[in-house]
């Protein structure tokens, strides 16, 4: 039997994806943003952000010198901002301690943020060709059901099983199209529901297969009740604009611009916007689902009487005019109650 990588390089030469829009004109910086904007993102989710981000930052040094708030405008709606915020701090950190120049040592991209062990070879595989294994949700499910490592890979030992085979099959050479190929397997045929091994280029040696055990792999965490938390959101709007302030840098939707959070809607008003609501009306609870909680967001419209709110826009709070772009990145849900509340229309004017 020929080796594993020969058996998947061969189909990967018939069935596997070879122009996605980061496999052209190949560099790192290009797969470099793409395997970010993979995280726990299906491939054809990312397309139209990528495109669209790299027509705006289309090499390190636009994305460094980019204000933050471009840089999440255009991952609004993908969700893990975190993602976003970590990628631009790592252009500024590229720009100004290796001159600009992604740098081509493994250390030294391990040591960018946002760039774990499995984006970092990933990254100089696929655009070097240099040879380092990868192991993400694709890669640890094909080699768990084809060694049968139990358990799941979160668990530290589990996670060094499926290291140490997946150093080993990764070969010498052709090791961009092996990386490539081993992630397409697990996309499209060694799936997690319903895996089609009647086209799997390694079934004959696979142990999960052999012993019919296929869905046992990889083991799952031990499943626990999400919880839910609860919060109130205030639309507060006055002559076709509504108040938006920006988030926290770090937390849930950091740096994001969205309605604000509030324990009492009528105190706010006062603190905040130095005004009385005239009117206030309660909308339909939004739920959001994050991986570890879900959130009911309790929508309260505000009206405000006309010029009476005195507060100014200023760097982290703002009147936004519903018929204007956001002024930065904006999360999901929050986009969702703005796109309600431009469609009904119910403002006062200011």
């Amino acid at each position: 039997m020929k080796s594993f990588a020969t058996r998947l390089l061969r189909w990967y030469g018939a069935n596997g994806r070879k122009d996605l829009p980061w496999q052209r004109e190949v560099n790192p910086y290009r797969v470099w943003v793409s395997e970010i904007m993979l995280q726990q993102t299906q491939v054809q989710t990312v397309i139209p952000y990528y495109e669209r981000f790299m027509c705006s930052f289309p090499d390190l040094a636009s994305l460094a010198d980019a204000n933050i708030d471009a840089v999440l405008q255009h991952w609004s709606g993908l969700g893990y901002y975190a993602r976003a915020r970590n990628l631009h701090r790592a252009a500024e950190q590229i720009r100004d301690q290796h001159g600009g120049v992604f740098p081509l040592q493994f250390d030294a991209v391990l040591a960018l943020p946002g760039i774990g062990r499995s984006t970092a070879g990933a990254i100089l595989a696929l655009a070097l060709g240099q040879r380092h294994a990868i192991l993400d949700g694709n890669v640890k499910r094909v080699l768990a059901r084809h060694a049968a490592i139990a358990g799941w890979p979160g668990d530290r030992q589990v996670a060094d099983a499926l290291w140490a085979h997946a150093i080993d099959l990764t070969p010498a050479k052709r090791v961009a199209a092996y990386t490539q190929a081993i992630m397409d397997l697990g996309a499209t045929v060694c799936t997690r529901s319903a895996p089609l091994c009647k086209h799997c280029p390694v079934a004959a040696d696979c142990v999960a297969r052999l012993g019919n055990s296929v869905e046992n792999f990889p083991g799952r965490k031990a499943r626990r009740g999400k919880p839910l938390k609860q919060t109130i959101m205030v639309m507060a709007v006055s002559n076709n604009s509504v108040y938006l302030e920006r988030r926290p840098p770090v937390g849930i939707w950091g740096g994001l611009w969205s309605l604000p959070e509030v324990q009492n809607v009528d105190d706010w008003c006062r603190q905040f916007l130095h005004a009385e609501p005239a009117a206030t009306e309660e909308q339909l609870v939004l739920r959001h689902s994050f991986s570890h909680y879900d959130l009911d967001i309790r929508p309260v419209l505000v009206r405000l009487a006309a010029h009476s709110s005195t507060v100014a826009d200023s760097p982290d709070a703002t009147w936004h005019a519903l018929d204007d772009e956001p002024p930065g990145g904006i999360a999901a849900p929050v986009q969702r109650l703005l796109n309600t509340l431009k469609m009904n229309r119910h403002v006062t004017n200011r």
